[in-house]
């Protein structure tokens, strides 16, 4: 039987976020003191963020005094709780300390960061690459240095907001296109002065709703047009391609697409991230990408545990299969329950909802009886599109799944 979720849960109405920022103050805090929502949804027990895990063990964790199923990570192959990977970084802080406590461009950049280049790029088949700090400083670092004022940037309205927030830094025209529609693509790259020098950029899989980029048909485009291509595989590198290589390796398009973006914070079971192209663009980018140029360098216990993680993964590729398995199984699961998971094919699975207040109920039962997974809301989805976000690891075993498929039947039962 359906209840009503906004009853249950206090009548929190979340109508009124986004406004606060418009609301004409002179006191820049003013806004601060109207921001109730947050206090109200800790009153109804529906607050979903910034979360404690005392303990998280790739498949499970600990949170909240109890043992949960984890579905709630990017640690797509289960590589930060792998004994190699823990040691790799033990022994980087032993050897070189804790912090090298300057920028990539003077004294930040160490052996152990050029080694790493060296791999990924080799991994990704590029001729170079450059490691930055986190993902999100990689896509500021490739639009700030790439595009200028005589340029264009493509976007898939859909994109990471690291991308929309490079596309603010970087001086070029910014225009999008509806979420993998290719016709609007070409309308729209039709439509920009063929003087201009133009750039698109794709998520290669989508980190909401797990559907990859139609990265072939966007190729033909980009070469129709004379633009160049860059492929943020944050969410496809362990996931897609041969051995994990990303969407570019899934469609046989590395020799095709100029850059590939990347992260180490989900199968590299670390922090930081990278960018992979042409020695002389990722030479380029190296010098005048402003998040490489003004952020202190990547610690070197991270580069060395993304290190590992990359060689266990080229080691171990059968991990690369059995977490698209999983995917599989749980997809099916929840399908079979009636869920709709959109039209993801990769461990992200979005379980589309809608109403918002429901979806956190629905959220906070799940946490309440041994699931852990996240809860998407306005303005990272539209409104009344909420969902829950669940991912799987190449380390979930069937057993996991099916607890936590018995859980799902049960919260379906009750609230839809």
């Amino acid at each position: 039987m359906t209840q009503d979720p906004a009853k249950k849960s206090g009548d929190v109405d979340l109508s009124n976020r986004g406004m606060l920022f418009k609301r004409g103050e002179k006191d820049v805090f003013a806004k601060v003191h109207k921001f109730v929502e947050i206090d109200m949804l800790k009153q109804a027990n529906i607050y979903p963020y910034y979360l404690t895990i005392d303990r998280n063990e790739g498949p499970v964790a600990f949170a909240e005094g109890k043992e949960m199923i984890m579905l709630g990570s990017n640690n797509y192959l289960g590589l930060t709780i792998h004994p190699e990977v823990r040691q790799a970084a033990i022994d980087a802080t032993r050897e070189y300390g804790t912090s090298l406590t300057g920028s990539r461009l003077l004294n930040g950049t160490h052996k152990i960061h050029v080694e790493l280049e060296e791999k990924l790029a080799q991994f990704l088949n590029k001729e170079a690459c450059a490691v930055f700090s986190t993902g999100y400083q990689a896509n500021l670092g490739v639009l700030t240095a790439l595009m200028t004022k005589s340029s264009t940037l493509i976007m898939d309205e859909d994109d990471h907001a690291s991308i929309y927030d490079g596309s603010k830094m970087c001086k070029a025209d910014v225009v999008t296109f509806k979420h993998n529609d290719i016709d609007d693509l070409k309308k729209v790259v039709s439509s920009i002065d063929a003087g201009r020098g133009k750039m698109i950029i794709v998520d290669g899989v989508f980190s909401m709703e797990g559907d990859v980029a139609k990265l072939p048909e966007i190729n033909a485009v980009a070469k129709e047009h004379g633009c160049r291509l860059i492929v943020d595989c944050a969410h496809a590198v362990g996931v897609l391609g041969k051995g994990g290589r990303g969407t570019a390796s899934h469609f046989d398009l590395e020799d095709q697409v100029d850059g590939i973006v990347g992260t180490f914070s989900k199968t590299l079971a670390s922090v930081g991230g990278f960018f992979a192209g042409d020695a002389k663009v990722v030479q380029f980018v190296k010098h005048f990408g402003r998040s490489i140029l003004f952020s202190a360098s990547l610690p070197p216990a991270s580069a060395a545990a993304a290190m590992k993680a990359l060689e266990i993964m080229q080691r171990e590729p059968e991990r690369v299969d059995r977490v698209n398995e999983n995917a599989e199984y749980l997809r099916k699961g929840l399908n079979d329950l009636g869920y709709d998971t959109g039209i993801s094919t990769t461990p992200i699975i979005p379980i589309m909802i809608g109403d918002e207040v429901t979806a956190l109920t629905i959220w906070r039962h799940l946490m309440d009886t041994g699931v852990y997974c996240n809860v998407v809301l306005f303005p990272a989805v539209p409104k009344e599109k909420a969902l829950l976000r669940a991912s799987v690891t190449s380390e979930h075993t069937r057993e996991h799944l099916d607890k936590a498929l018995e859980i799902f039947k049960t919260v379906k039962t009750q609230f839809l």
